[in-house]
């Protein structure tokens, strides 16, 4: 017996699994409902879900984010894993650090709207600029802050990072 090739055996097998997994759960409605439908001349059987359950089925089983609020409690955000851009990155003891701070205060003025961070993880100091959900969010400021700070261009790019995302941003 031949098996088909990876190419073509693995999304097959891929797709199999998607398509199963949203049957299972338009099945479990439709056996309730058929159970409970009345049949001339079979009988009647009566199934009493209980709330807990139908409720459970089909919701994410991923925990509950924890959600923070601002200082002045004006913002409400989740952390999640997403994207920053990188401003700068240096591990010269005696400039990295003024050079961070600096840098922070040119991106604050011309980007008033995105974070910024400064960090210390021996022996480097770290700029990072912004919270975006996606990459593309992230390329389209990065793009801009290019365009601003030239002199930054080649030394500025996306990471992947903890942001902090507004809690009303999050069904978008």
């Amino acid at each position: 017996m031949k098996f088909p090739s990876n190419t073509l055996f693995l999304p097959l097998l891929l797709v199999f699994c998607l398509s199963a997994t949203a049957q299972s759960q338009k099945q479990h409605k439709a056996i309730i409902e058929d159970l409970n439908s009345i049949k001339p001349g079979q009988g009647r059987v009566t199934v009493f879900e209980d709330k807990a359950i139908s409720e459970v089925l089909g919701r994410s089983m991923a925990p509950p984010r924890t959600v923070y609020s601002t200082g002045d409690g004006s913002v409400q955000y989740v952390k999640m894993r997403g994207f920053k851009i990188q401003v700068f990155s240096g591990n010269n003891q005696r400039t990295s650090k003024n050079e961070a701070y600096y840098k922070q205060g040119l991106i604050n003025t011309s980007f008033p709207g995105q974070e910024t961070v400064v960090t210390f993880d021996s022996p480097f100091w770290r700029l990072r600029a912004g919270n975006f959900k996606s990459r593309e969010d992230a390329a389209a400021v990065l793009d801009d802050m290019r365009k601003t700070f030239p002199a930054f261009g080649k030394e500025m790019y996306i990471v992947i990072d903890e942001v902090k995302i507004p809690v009303d941003q999050l069904q978008e």
